[in-house]
Parts: structure tokens; C-alpha cells; sequence
């Protein structure tokens, strides 16, 4: 039986992937940083769980023996072109018969942002290597949302973005499941780059006002800087992230998130989430604090 390498397999695609893969017949690795309740969680899905940090070439060989397949992710920080290299070597050294890449929709050799650059070039190691590989470049994620739900909960949508910038979100849950049809058919996909987009653009304006229209309550569109996004969100000190966010702010001005793709929905052949669906699954985390009576 195929075994298939899941990376961040406690991330927002990582653990969907995980389902959808086993769901199809597959055994499945995997790998995450932390041996947690989460990590505890794939196990009782039955998965086999690696620890490993993604960056150690020894846990990347270890977590890549035996295995066929093999999902690449990595998060918005320093490390990724080094990532990669030593994976698509520990791939090349297993003659892996196939790689799914996670990338960005605005991959390009010029970019601004260091860590949309870093994807470019992590692209190229992979293709460089031989081992067959399909990059998906995707946007936005839906879960965006889940950064700001502690906001909306105090009546207040914000972005550190323009309002009429365009993009259309996709559901990490999506994402997995169009990475698991690819692994269901390697032959059919590799070496192709794949654009992942959701089922509908949106302006930053117009999706406050979507939001809004779901959860039944006024919630207008609000910019700040990117420094203020952070402190907001619990991560003021993330250094990374601000750069790469206040590149993407110039990529969205320059329409490089813009468009719909039907890549996503032609590969898992059924519709994707909307907004919608995705906020109905997620209500509880977005809905005002109750009040308390006084004592």
C-alpha cells in the first residue's frame, strides 16, 4: 500500500489531507513539530505520527523512508529555500515517485515579498531535483477570517489591506482535497503549476459586507497598517510576517491575487466552500461575547 508524507499535518490543509488520504485507502505519515494533542489526534485518525523539525536533514531523511508520496508545506518565516532543498534531496535519495508543492499564487523570481520569492525558488529545487512534482500556488485562504474572529466577536473588520483590493478565498479544507485527488493521480498532474483560487472574488470591501450579511450584523470595513494588524492578532513581534504582508498589500494593489480559478473544483469534481459554508462551520468563534448580569 502507498504510503504519502504529510507535512504541517496539524495545519490547516495538513489535517483535512490527512482524512481525505486515509478516506481514499492511502496509510499516511504524519509530520509535525510537536507531539501534542493535535499530533495525538492523527493517531486516533490512524495516521502514523513523525516528529520532526523540517529543517534537521536527519528527521527529513527519517521522515521520508519508506514513504511514495509527499506533501510540502512550510509557514511564512525564515527557512524555506533550505526546507526545500533538503527535502527534494531526501525525496531524490527515496526515488519518491511524487511531490505536491505548496507555493503562492504571486510566485515569481522578482517578488518583494522575501518569502513569496523563497516559494519561487523552493519551485525550482523541486524542479531541479527530477523528482515529479506539482506546485500549487494558491491565494488567500479563508482562514484569514480565523485571525480576525476575536474582532468581529467586538463588532470590528479588520484588515491591514485596501478595500478594493481583489481575491477570491479558498478553504484550506479545499486545498486538501485537491492535493489528495492529486496524489490519487500523480501521472495526470505532475509537473504542472496548479492556481487554487474559491468559487468567488471578492473585494476586502465586499467581503466585510458578506461577512456581515452571514453573521447578521454590521460590521464595516476597516484598514490598518500592518504593524497594528499584528499587534491585534497576538503577534506583534513576527517580523516575517509584517514584511511579507506589507509586500502582499502592494501585490493585491498590482492585482496579482485577482481572479477565479476553476482548477480546485474541476480536480475534486464537486463545488468548493463558500464564505458562507465556511463562517456556518466556524460560527461559534465569530459571535459577540454573551453578556454578564452584574452582581
Amino acid at each position: 500500500m502507498t504510503t504519502i508524507l504529510i507535512t504541517t499535518a496539524a495545519g490547516e490543509t495538513g489535517r483535512p489531507m490527512v482524512d481525505h488520504l486515509m478516506e481514499e485507502g492511502f496509510q499516511v505519515r504524519a509530520m509535525v513539530r510537536t507531539d501534542d494533542e493535535r499530533a495525538q489526534r492523527l493517531r486516533d485518525r490512524g495516521a502514523e505520527v513523525v516528529v520532526g523539525d523540517l529543517l534537521d536533514f536527519r528527521d527529513v531523511r527519517v521522515a521520508l523512508r519508506g514513504v511514495r508520496r509527499a506533501y510540502f508545506n512550510y509557514p511564512v518565516g525564515e527557512g524555506l529555500v533550505e526546507a526545500a532543498v533538503m527535502f527534494a534531496q531526501a525525496a531524490k535519495e527515496q526515488d519518491l515517485e511524487y511531490v505536491v508543492n505548496m507555493s503562492h499564487i504571486q510566485s515569481r523570481p522578482d517578488a518583494r515579498s522575501k518569502a513569496t520569492q523563497n516559494h519561487w525558488l523552493s519551485e525550482q529545487v523541486f524542479n531541479w531535483s527530477g523528482v515529479p512534482v506539482t506546485h500549487l500556488r494558491i491565494t488567500f485562504f479563508t482562514q484569514w477570517l480565523l485571525y480576525i474572529s476575536g474582532q468581529i466577536r467586538h463588532g470590528r473588520y479588520v484588515m491591514p489591506f485596501d478595500a478594493d483590493s481583489r481575491f477570491a478565498p479558498i478553504t484550506g479544507h479545499d486545498i486538501a482535497l485537491t492535493a489528495a485527488r492529486l496524489f490519487a493521480d500523480p501521472a495526470e498532474h505532475a509537473g504542472k503549476e496548479l492556481t487554487l483560487t474559491g468559487p468567488v472574488e471578492y473585494s476586502h470591501e465586499e467581503l466585510a459586507a458578506e461577512v456581515s450579511r452571514v453573521l447578521g450584523r454590521e460590521l464595516p470595513f476597516e484598514r490598518v497598517t500592518v504593524a497594528t494588524f499584528l499587534e491585534l492578532i497576538g503577534i506583534p513581534d513576527d517580523m516575517a510576517k509584517l514584511k511579507h504582508f506589507e509586500a502582499v498589500t502592494i501585490d493585491q494593489q498590482e492585482g496579482r491575487l485577482a481572479g477565479v480559478t476553476d482548477t480546485a473544483a474541476r480536480i475534486t469534481g464537486r463545488p468548493l466552500q463558500t464564505v458562507e459554508d465556511f463562517l456556518d462551520e466556524h460560527r461559534s468563534l465569530f459571535e459577540p461575547p454573551r453578556a454578564t448580569k452584574a452582581a
